[in-house]
């Protein structure tokens, strides 16, 4: 009896082939290698590593409980997975070669979960941060496959700390952050010792749910669950700036990238991926890639660096008044002479849909609403219509006449409640989209060419044949300021920036003219156009301003100012 052998020991383990699956539960969790080739991933007490381009997968098994963190070295060399265990036993850390595929040495020194991880940029230190019921942060030597040391990673009177990130320029300094606590830490080898830095953040407490660091080291970022971000230095260890002031990022701020074109990728916990800029943290909806000219019976796709066209409409016998892409870049929306509403894919140019009489003596102006639902036109007799867009049907929500003479200009507000008009009737009108009724009218002695809402939508400005350029109070109508606008001609085209700080202008004295909005004064005059300039546009992130003049000119500006 004693000489047979337990049924257990014969059984053998089956080998795993292929897994379908991601839970997302883990913060950051799906990596992408630095090859460009391959997501690395966990699920369950697996780490996959799987192919883009032909799916194939490897397994990287250790762990004996679910892993908590992942973290790819710079080089993309080693790999290392945390793992969460059950309370007061310690939770490990595997450190993986990538090429090999195999593990490299495993870390125990953490108790109860491994929270967060992070490689230093020369691959020479791996700094870990122990979850709750632990509290510590440890950096460990990759070489040597030792701790080096240790210490609480928060003060007493503070949270826990749940990130970390190392410098992306030296191998001494990693900020780690969470609820209430925000330090930054400097690695002294010599004597085994890391020191940290509270950072000041004055009154303003948050929990931080990401955290992302400048490939220069000049500034990290903080998402936090209240929506907002933090611009830290981490030099003076003083808080920046922080933004959105207004409309935060539903349900928290849960990724943050710093991009290599500048700018930060922010990812909500509502699902909404945006790109934004310090120091507003508004979105920047839209791209500097591509612009749309139109003019007599052509729409023209242009690529703004390269200044090629790549795609040209034509509509035979026709003109055509206005254009406006959709925000999902789906489709293009055009205004003509016929009193039609044409719609065009903006990829091949195919008709996608026509709106027959649209307006009785052509289509003057068009402007869509952001959730691509709604198309607002204006026409020569004055009317402005609202359409609802769905995916086979366009249907005529209102008519809203008030108007006069020829619709000039619409501007939609940025919620979709509120847009405004401008006619050559001299009057601008506020209309409420929701009750489909006006609001406010605003009447002047001039036609007006142009109006733009300021970005925090309280005031607009308006130009027109006056060579006035007027600020009104959006709330009552009131005028607040008037400016001379121009010496010649009338002021046909306007744009403003997405922080509200300048504009732009552009009329029948052929100059193009960069203004300082609170100031009211010309900072930049463009001088190129032999005709009048017709319209003109700043490109999402403020890198160029577009203009098209009568005689068919398209300029293009290099915008004064960096964001």
């Amino acid at each position: 009896m004693d000489n047979e052998i337990s049924p257990e020991a014969q059984v053998a383990e089956l080998e795993l082939d292929a897994v379908i699956g991601f839970n997302g539960h883990v913060p950051a969790g799906l990596k992408c290698h630095p090859d460009q080739e391959h997501l690395i991933y966990p699920l369950g007490c697996t780490v996959l590593i799987q192919a883009i381009n032909t799916q194939e997968q490897n397994f990287l098994q250790g762990h004996n409980n679910n892993v908590s963190c992942l973290a790819i070295s710079k080089s993309g060399e080693y790999i290392a997975s945390g793992q969460v265990t059950f309370m007061g036993f310690k939770a490990d850390i595997i450190l993986w070669d990538y090429k090999k595929r195999e593990l490299l040495a495993r870390l125990s020194l953490h108790k109860g979960k491994i929270e967060a991880l992070a490689f230093s940029p020369n691959d020479l230190y791996l700094v870990s941060l122990g979850g709750p019921d632990d509290g510590s942060v440890v950096v460990w030597s990759i070489a040597k496959r030792d701790a080096i040391c240790g210490s609480p990673a928060a003060g007493l009177n503070v949270g826990n700390a749940t990130h970390v990130i190392f410098s992306r320029c030296r191998d001494e300094m990693f900020v780690t952050a969470g609820n209430g606590t925000i330090r930054v830490w400097e690695l002294d080898l010599p004597n085994r010792k890391i020191w940290p830095t509270e950072c000041q953040t004055g009154q303003m407490k948050r929990i931080v749910m990401s955290i992302g660091m400048a490939d220069d080291d000049s500034f990290f970022y903080l998402g936090t669950t209240t929506g907002d971000i933090l611009k830290m230095n981490p030099r003076t260890r003083l808080l920046t700036d922080a933004g959105p002031a207004k409309d935060k990022f539903s349900l928290g701020v849960s990724a943050i990238r710093c991009l290599k074109m500048g700018g930060l990728l922010v990812g909500s916990g509502a699902g909404l991926l945006v790109f934004c800029k310090s120091p507003s943290y508004k979105p920047i909806n839209g791209t500097a890639e591509l612009f749309a000219t139109c003019a007599k019976k052509d729409i023209r796709v242009w690529h703004t660096l390269s200044n090629r066209e790549l795609l040209r409409i034509t509509v035979p016998n026709m003109t055509c008044h206005g254009i406006d892409f959709m925000k999902d870049g789906k489709s293009i929306i055009s205004a003509w002479n016929d009193g039609k509403i044409r719609a065009f894919a903006p990829e091949t140019g195919r008709l996608m849909y026509v709106i027959n009489s649209a307006h009785r003596i052509g289509v003057t102006a068009i402007a869509t609403t952001s959730d691509c639902k709604r198309v607002i036109s204006g026409g020569g007799e004055g009317e402005v219509r609202v359409w609802q867009i769905g995916c086979q049907t366009q249907k005529l929500e209102e008519a809203l006449k008030e108007h006069k003479s020829s619709v000039s200009c619409i501007r939609v507000k940025k919620n979709n409640e509120e847009c405004v008009t401008a006619s050559t009737d001299g009057t601008c009108i506020i209309w409420d989209l929701v009750r489909l009724r006006r609001n406010q009218m605003i009447l002047a002695n001039t036609l007006f060419q142009c109006v733009c809402y300021h970005p925090e939508e309280f005031q607009i400005i308006t130009s027109g044949t006056d060579r006035k350029i007027a600020y009104w109070e959006v709330f009552d109508g009131s005028v607040i300021r008037e400016l001379e606008g121009s010496l010649s001609g009338s002021i046909n085209g306007m744009d403003i920036t997405q922080e509200g700080t300048h504009f732009v202008t552009g009329g029948s004295d052929h100059l193009v003219k960069v203004w300082d909005y609170n100031e009211g004064e010309v900072t930049h005059v463009g001088v190129g156009h032999s005709g009048n300039i017709t319209r003109i546009r700043i490109s999402p992130g403020n890198q160029y301003i577009v203009s098209v003049s009568a005689d068919g000119a398209i300029l293009r500006w290099k915008y004064p100012y960096t964001s």
